[in-house]
């Protein structure tokens, strides 16, 4: 079996790679029936040079590899027949930009695995950029707030080489008394919580949260079922949610009324409650002034992400009485940092952890005839067609 690490060719540029030189020589050692190929590109985090060291073959022409390894979307006419792709292929949810793309899979009689389909038995995903988006959503929550209210300057995160130096960086501010609110408890959640405590901000309980005052500033971490109350009064249950979220309403506000900041790290199902809306933010309760929607929805569960931000532009400002944008340090606005693809200012570290767990969870079902049912889990098409668990994307694939 050869697998191809390949280019990563969507704009703008993205410099992140499944596996960093020494996860890649890691993989050699464990599978030696594998091969390693790595094709050549000018913009990866890990350059050319550092894989020829390891001794790996860095060449212009993998045509002749099994599997093809990206990270994102493969433009169309990069698409090699009949191979097997890994990569993020935005299709899943049948987003309308890239049915080209899926039809085009299709077409091609290429087998894809998306990288959000590797999930265990139980449905939870094996492998994901999360905590970097987490640990990047957060820190540029900080860097807003000083910029806004003139009280630090923090850098880039992507002007500085790794997460020692980001840390580094927060170890040379001071948070004033504000009260956080964190949505979700999953790997993007937490990697803000790392944040969170690395500043040394006090984590509360939702009742003390929700209740007291303090000359601190405080965070609290709220599940989904702490912003979320069943339409009948009656006690929620979060699996039942997840499988019908459509009996519950949002008990976000109570949290609002008393957050200055809040950090979107929840995920967002269909058909769920909106958190807060357009209407919401109106209320003269609505005490929160920052988001940082690590999440990123559009126009969908926190009202006032209007649109993703940019790594070049984080940051722009929502007006709740105009429900328009406006600068994200005016008067009276909501800072809205809603950067979709954070962990690409991290790209050695986002990468180097997501090696790790593409290692473990995804190589050895090559070579263990996938005895955990990762690959068929994980596989969308098949000989020209869609496979049976999603199958649900054909009216998507059709246009319909």
């Amino acid at each position: 079996m050869k697998f191809a690490i390949i280019k990563e060719r969507k704009n703008p540029p993205d410099r992140r790679v499944v596996f960093s030189p020494r996860e890649l020589a890691e993989a050699r050692l464990k599978f030696p029936n594998a091969e390693f190929v790595v094709e050549s590109s000018d913009i990866r985090v890990f350059p050319d040079e550092a894989y020829r060291a390891l001794g790996f073959e860095v060449t212009d022409n993998i045509s002749d590899a099994d599997v093809m390894i990206g990270v994102k979307e493969v433009p169309i006419e990069a698409l090699i027949p009949g191979k097997k792709y890994f990569f993020f292929s935005h299709t899943i949810k049948k987003q309308s930009y890239n049915r080209k793309l899926l039809r085009a899979i299709l077409e091609k009689n290429i087998e894809l695995y998306d990288h959000e389909t590797i999930v265990n038995k139980s449905g939870t995903r094996l492998i994901g950029f999360g905590r970097y988006a987490g640990l990047v959503g957060a820190y540029n929550a900080f860097r807003a707030l000083g910029l806004r209210d003139g009280l630090f300057n923090l850098p880039k995160v992507e002007t500085l080489s790794d997460l020692n130096e980001v840390k580094t960086e927060l170890d040379k501010i001071s948070i004033p008394a504000i009260k956080i609110v964190l949505s979700g408890t999953g790997k993007v959640a937490h990697g803000a919580k790392e944040i969170l405590d690395h500043l040394e901000i006090k984590e509360i309980g939702d009742a003390l949260f929700l209740t007291s005052k303090f000359t601190e500033p405080v965070y609290c971490m709220v599940d989904v079922m702490e912003y979320n109350k069943r339409k009948d009064g009656k006690v929620g249950n979060k699996q039942q949610f997840y499988k019908d979220p459509t009996g519950y309403v949002s008990n976000f506000m109570p949290y609002a009324k008393q957050s200055d900041m809040f950090i979107a790290g929840h995920f967002y199902g269909n058909n769920a409650p909106y958190l807060f809306s357009r209407k919401d933010v109106k209320s003269a309760d609505f005490k929160i002034n920052l988001v940082a929607d690590i999440s990123c929805d559009i126009d969908g569960p926190v009202a006032s992400t209007l649109r993703a931000s940019t790594i070049a532009d984080p940051f722009y400002g929502y007006n709740a009485k105009t429900e328009k944008e406006v600068a994200f340090d005016a008067p009276g606005a909501i800072t809205v940092m809603a950067v979709d693809n954070l962990p690409c200012e991290l790209p050695k570290n986002a990468s180097e952890g997501f090696g790790e767990m593409f290692l473990e969870s995804v190589i050895p079902a090559f070579f263990n005839d996938d005895e955990r049912g990762i690959l068929k889990r994980a596989k969308i098409t098949e000989n020209g067609q869609l496979t049976k668990r999603f199958d649900y994307l054909q009216a998507y694939v059709d246009g319909k």
